[in-house]
């Protein structure tokens, strides 16, 4: 599904990401993990081909193609999808609107979904637009299972949502990861940035990943991996040599 080759980045002068290989295989769930600042949210953002990531090194494959200088519209016609951390206000464009416009005005589809995330009130709404946090969580995952993309990248979805919210949330996640389904015949890929892993209770990952400084320190189990980050924090990771 995603192959990263030797990955490098920049962000102004500075480079972010360093020597950064990753492979996701079809219908494969990865999670990653470490330090605020350590480079999480630019490799999601370098993979979706946001504007102001300058890629000096390596190259990105989606499907066995090389996306790697492909705009984001064209990433996202591909089967790229993605939940932002903070996600902008749009006044004056309805929630359904856009919902019905991604469907292909398919209004059942909307219906089924909006009425599973709790979120059939908010289609006459602005999107995002004095919603709580765990509403402008769930109206993105809403969108992402109304795109229903092969691939997709979620940051932090758990962050800032109480635990009622997770609870709908991470089971709408699973949905969407197809983890419903049995796993030789799961089509569906993601990478996911958790910082508490409460997402694991819902998310049952395949592989773990930590990056601290822009650069994989480790990679293996997630719940391992957890575990270790909640007793000895990333002191530990940053000593790792399993890579």
């Amino acid at each position: 599904m995603l192959d990263i080759e030797d990955l490098h980045v920049k962000i102004g002068d500075r480079e972010v990401l360093h020597d950064i290989n990753l492979h996701i295989g079809e219908g494969e769930s990865h999670v990653l993990m470490g330090p605020n600042g350590s480079g999480k949210t630019t490799l999601l953002r370098t993979i979706m081909g946001f504007s102001g990531l300058n890629i000096t090194e390596g190259r990105i494959f989606f499907k066995g193609e090389d996306i790697t200088r492909t705009p984001i519209h064209k990433r996202a016609e591909l089967g790229m999808g993605m939940l932002f951390q903070r996600p902008p206000t749009i006044a004056g464009l309805k929630l359904g609107k856009l919902l019905a416009v991604t469907s292909g005005d398919d209004a059942k589809k909307v219906e089924e979904y909006s009425r599973y995330l709790n979120m059939d009130s908010f289609l006459e709404r602005s999107i995002n637009l004095g919603f709580s946090g765990g509403e402008i969580k769930r109206s993105e995952v809403l969108q992402l299972m109304i795109q229903s993309p092969d691939f997709v990248m979620l940051d932090e979805p758990e962050s800032g949502v109480d635990l009622e919210n997770i609870t709908l949330i991470g089971s709408a996640i699973a949905k969407l990861l197809e983890k419903d389904v049995h796993i030789v015949n799961r089509k569906k890929s993601g990478l996911v940035i958790t910082h508490t892993g409460y997402i694991l209770d819902y998310l049952d990952a395949d592989f773990g990943h930590v990056m601290c400084d822009g650069v994989f320190r480790c990679h293996g189990n997630p719940r391992e991996i957890l575990k270790v980050i909640k007793t000895s924090g990333y002191k530990e990771c940053l000593a790792c040599q399993k890579i």
